[in-house]
C-alpha cells in the first residue's frame, strides 16, 4: 500500500495544475508525520492516505466548494466524518477539486470545472469526460495517487464519477453519515461517500467514516443473489454499456443467480429539491463559518459583479435557487416534490425489499430520490476508451447491496481472467 509521504509526492507529480488538476490543497510534506500521529496507528485504515472533497471542513484548509467566493472560508475543525476517518488511522493529505458548488452554478459548466481549481482531467484521456462533481477525487483514485478519496453525492456525483473513471463508489443510505461540516447542496439528498479502486477499500473507507463501523461484509453466494434489472430509461446507455450489461446479468445467471427486472422511472423531483433546498442549506452552513458572505444573495451579486473570473459559464442555477424560490422550504412545488418522496419511497422500497441489489440498466435518478444505498462496482475488464468498466446498483438493505456488490466484482473479474 503506498504510504502517506508517497501518496503526497504523487499528488504533486501529477495532480497539479500541469497535470490532471485533481488537487485543490496538500499538506506540506515536513507535515506527514504529524498528520499520521493525528491518527491512530493501529485503527483499520492505519497509514493510509486519503484525499477530501474541497466542499467537506478539514482544520486548516478552506472548504471552497471550489467557488473563488469562499477562498476566505478557512475551516477551524474537522467534519465529523474526517474526524472519523483519523480515529480509524486515516492520513488526510489534503483535498481535491470539483466542480463548482457541487454541479450547481449552471448548466452549461462543464464537469470538473470550477473558478478556484479550473478544469480537472480524465485520469485516462483528457478527452474523456471526467463527470462530477466529486471528480477530483474519482481522478486521484483513477490516476492511483490515492488508494481511497472521500466524495458527496447528491444525484450521482460519486456513483456517475466512479462509473465515468472506472473506479468504485459507495453513496450510503440517507442518514448513514453527519453531514455536519459539509458544504450543502441539499440537506434531504446529500450524503458524503467513499470511492476506491475495488468495492472492498470503498466498503472499508465508508465503514471508519461512520460513527460505528459497519458489520463485517462478506461476499454473497452467487446462487443465492437476487437481482433486478431496472429497465427503465435503457435507451440512454449507449450500445457497448448496453453489451456489457447484458454479459454481466449472462454471468449471474450462469453461477445461479436469479435475475428479474423493474421499471422505476426517472424521478424528476430530484432537481425541484435542489432548486428550494440550495438556499436555505448553503446559508445554514455559512452561518456557523468563516466566510465573509452568509448568503446566497451576496455570492450571486459577487458572481455578477465578477463576469471575467466567475461567469463563464453563467450563474443559472444559482439565480434560480435565489429567485425562482418564493417562500422558500414553505413553498408549493418543494411540498409537493416532497410528498411525492415519500410516497416514491416506500413503493419503491416495497417493489426492491426482496432483491439483494437493483442493476441500473440506464441513466436514472430514483436511488437517490428515495435516499437508497448505490454503488459502482468497476471491473478489471475495460471499454474501448481504455476505461474499467462498472455497473451501479441500488439496494433497500445496504449490507446486502455490499455483499451481492462483492461477489458480482468477483464473478466478473474472475471471467476477465480466464
Amino acid at each position: 500500500m503506498i504510504t502517506a509521504a508517497q501518496a503526497l509526492e504523487k499528488a504533486k507529480q501529477i495532480g497539479g495544475r500541469d497535470g490532471l488538476n485533481c488537487i485543490a490543497g496538500l499538506i506540506d510534506a515536513a507535515d506527514v508525520e504529524q498528520a499520521a500521529a493525528k491518527s491512530t496507528p493501529d485503527g483499520p485504515l492505519a497509514g493510509i492516505p486519503v484525499l477530501v472533497k474541497d466542499n467537506i471542513d478539514v482544520a486548516g484548509f478552506p472548504t471552497t466548494a471550489g467557488s473563488l467566493a469562499l477562498e476566505d472560508n478557512i475551516s477551524q475543525n474537522d467534519a465529523p466524518i474526517i474526524r472519523n476517518l483519523r480515529r480509524n488511522g486515516a492520513v488526510i493529505i489534503g483535498k481535491t477539486n470539483m466542480t463548482e458548488f457541487a454541479n450547481y452554478v449552471s448548466i452549461p459548466m462543464p464537469n470538473g470545472y470550477s473558478s478556484r481549481g479550473g478544469q480537472v482531467k480524465h485520469a485516462v484521456s483528457p478527452d474523456l469526460d471526467p463527470l462530477g462533481s466529486s471528480t477530483g477525487s474519482a481522478v486521484a483514485v483513477a490516476a492511483g495517487i490515492v488508494p481511497m478519496a472521500v466524495g458527496t453525492d447528491t444525484c450521482h456525483s460519486i456513483t456517475a464519477c466512479a462509473h465515468g473513471n472506472g473506479i468504485c463508489g459507495l453513496k450510503p443510505p440517507a442518514g448513514a453519515l453527519s453531514k455536519e461540516g459539509i458544504l450543502p447542496l441539499s440537506k434531504t439528498l446529500d450524503s458524503a461517500g467513499a470511492m476506491a479502486g475495488n468495492m472492498t477499500d470503498a466498503i472499508k473507507l465508508y465503514s471508519a467514516m461512520r460513527d460505528e463501523p459497519l458489520p463485517e461484509i462478506k461476499p454473497a453466494a452467487p446462487e443465492k443473489l437476487r437481482i433486478a434489472v431496472n429497465i427503465a430509461n435503457a435507451e440512454g446507455f449507449d450500445d457497448e454499456k448496453r453489451a456489457f450489461l447484458k454479459d454481466l446479468t449472462g454471468i449471474l445467471k450462469a453461477n445461479g443467480a436469479q435475475i428479474s427486472e423493474v421499471n422505476q422511472p426517472i424521478a424528476m423531483q430530484v432537481s425541484v429539491i435542489m432548486k428550494w433546498e440550495f438556499k436555505p442549506s448553503l446559508e445554514e452552513y455559512l452561518s456557523t463559518h468563516a466566510a465573509h458572505f452568509k448568503s446566497l444573495k451576496e455570492i450571486v451579486a459577487y458572481y455578477e459583479a465578477n463576469p471575467e473570473t466567475m461567469m463563464k459559464y453563467g450563474d443559472d442555477f444559482l439565480r434560480g435557487a435565489l429567485d425562482d424560490t418564493p417562500g422558500g422550504l414553505n413553498g408549493a412545488e418543494y411540498r409537493k416534490a416532497m410528498e411525492d418522496r415519500e410516497k416514491a419511497i416506500r413503493e419503491v422500497t416495497d417493489e426492491i425489499s426482496a432483491y439483494d441489489a437493483v442493476v441500473m440498466g440506464g441513466p436514472n435518478s430514483v436511488m437517490h430520490f428515495c435516499g437508497l444505498a448505490t454503488v459502482t462496482v468497476a471491473f478489471d475488464r475495460k471499454d474501448s476508451n481504455g476505461v474499467r468498466n462498472t455497473v451501479i446498483l441500488y439496494g433497500a438493505d445496504e449490507c446486502r447491496l455490499y455483499a451481492a456488490a462483492l461477489a458480482i466484482e468477483e464473478l466478473v473479474n474472475r471471467e476477465a481472467g480466464q
